[in-house]
């Protein structure tokens, strides 16, 4: 096989992959890996328990065996670790993950993407004339899925960021930390610490539950609020992580501002974002994609390194160090600042 051949099978290659994240949609929604995580069944037994036409489904489990999410003995189909990483209540679980961008409307957004190029501006509010929070908010059953993708994100940050070694002393703020999973991560880290949850009161909605269970409510207080318009004060340290990625330049830097009115001069704030390499090139194309996913869904951005100083330097703060998350938070990292 020549270049030219290798160039256009590797080209092929994306448009079949690029239906994959449909087939693990139909998988969860379905209700297939549920079934599968009570044991060994056959097609036609998991077709009758799911309403759905045996055939058919036999044809969707054959390609999870190729993928390996399920395995095949005899006419017995079996969850793989893989699979079972698309089950509820698993650690690691990438569940919402996947009903969260597999959904149709998010399909459809990313049917807009020229729109975005073109303009831009969000397909999200172009489609449907509301910003994706907005969204969000008309729609508790996306909302849940939402969260809890967040707090997915978020456990396992937390336990990075406690592979990172860092000693979390005072008192740290989580703003925009929703139901809590991160912070409840780092105070059951870190015993001598107290915590602040801040979000909006819809945001908190599971905070309760996440932060008993977690064995902290009493070392963290609960706070509603917007942060565009205050964010609490009296903190040592304040956490934000994939806050500034979901806005513009301008309503990124209100966020960032808020939070130096509040602090005071030996306080730290640490972002968890992305961040964006100066080339390309050769780099984590899943990141970049991520990228495009902020232009198509939020006026939003990941950033290079260089905009995060520039960012910061607007809302009064100095970047002070960046360090590369270590597994299961990469690709992230955490930018520590202080204030300028």
């Amino acid at each position: 096989m020549n270049d030219v051949e290798k160039e256009r099978a590797r080209l092929v290659s994306f448009i079949w992959d690029s239906f994959v994240p449909h087939i693990l949609y139909s998988l969860v929604s379905l209700g297939i890996v549920d079934l599968l995580a009570d044991g060994a069944a056959t097609a036609d037994q998991l077709a009758e328990r799911s309403g759905t036409h045996g055939p058919s489904l036999y044809r969707l489990l054959r390609v999870a065996v190729s993928l390996n999410l399920v395995s095949l003995e005899g006419d017995l189909f079996t969850l793989t670790v893989g699979g079972e990483l698309l089950c509820p209540g698993v650690a690691g679980s990438v569940r919402n993950t996947i009903l969260l961008y597999g959904d149709v409307e998010k399909r459809r957004s990313w049917g807009e993407l020229n729109y975005s190029v073109r303009t831009g501006q969000d397909a999200v509010g172009h489609m449907f004339g509301q910003e994706y929070f907005e969204r969000l908010s008309a729609h508790p059953e996306h909302a849940a899925v939402f969260n809890e993708t967040m707090a997915e994100i978020s456990r396992g940050v937390a336990r990075s960021l406690h592979e990172l070694g860092i000693a979390w002393h005072g008192r740290i703020a989580d703003v925009g930390g929703g139901s809590g999973a991160l912070l409840a991560g780092v105070l059951a880290a870190n015993p001598q610490t107290l915590g602040l949850l801040y979000d909006t009161e819809s945001g908190l909605e599971d905070a309760e539950a996440t932060l008993t269970g977690a064995g902290v409510r009493d070392r963290c207080e609960i706070v509603s609020g917007d942060f565009f318009e205050s964010v609490p004060g009296g903190c040592d340290a304040y956490l934000l992580k994939h806050i500034v990625h979901d806005w513009d330049d301008e309503r990124a830097a209100t966020v960032l501002t808020r939070c130096r009115e509040s602090m005071t001069a030996d306080a730290r704030l640490y972002l968890i974002e992305s961040v964006v390499p100066t080339d390309p090139a050769g780099f984590d194309t899943g990141m970049l994609v991520r990228d495009l996913n902020m232009l198509i869904k939020l006026p939003g951005r990941e950033r290079t390194q260089a905009e995060f100083t520039e960012l910061l330097a607007a809302s009064g703060l100095k970047l002070t160090g960046m360090t590369p998350l270590p597994s299961p938070g990469r690709p992230y990292s955490l930018l520590a600042a202080t204030p300028a």
